[in-house]
């Protein structure tokens, strides 16, 4: 069982970007620690944290339920995407272990997914 994130455009053939529920729960952690807190500390992560207290254009797919949900706008999207591809530059200077290496590669095939969204403005839909 795992999680799947695709183009809201009704269109079976899209890309999308897929995780087993730990690999995307630590693709978020790594997500969050590069946005300088910690995941486990925020609110529906097990803290007490509130949202209000950290500031990314991550917010949205960090502070996503796994299951369920609301779908990210394309607005949303472009806001993630431009982060997303921030950070992925960062991690690829930094080299390192396998995982990291796995994550740059999660994080650019999302960042394809969010791409075609707001090429298409359509949402980003989580299954």
């Amino acid at each position: 069982m795992g999680l799947v994130l695709f183009p809201g455009d009704g269109d079976n053939s899209s890309p999308d970007a897929s995780w087993s529920y730990s690999g995307f729960a630590a693709f978020r952690r790594r997500l969050a620690e590069t946005e300088g807190f910690v995941l486990s500390e925020m609110r529906g992560f097990g803290g007490e944290r509130p949202w209000s207290e950290v500031s990314t254009a991550l917010e949205s797919l960090l502070d996503h339920p796994d299951a369920g949900g609301d779908d990210l706008s394309p607005d949303e999207c472009a806001s993630i995407l431009v982060r997303l591809e921030a950070i992925t530059d960062q991690w690829a200077r930094e080299g390192g272990d396998q995982l990291l290496q796995q994550h740059i590669e999660d994080a650019r095939l999302l960042a394809g997914v969010l791409r075609l969204c707001i090429e298409k403005d359509v949402p980003l839909a989580f299954l």
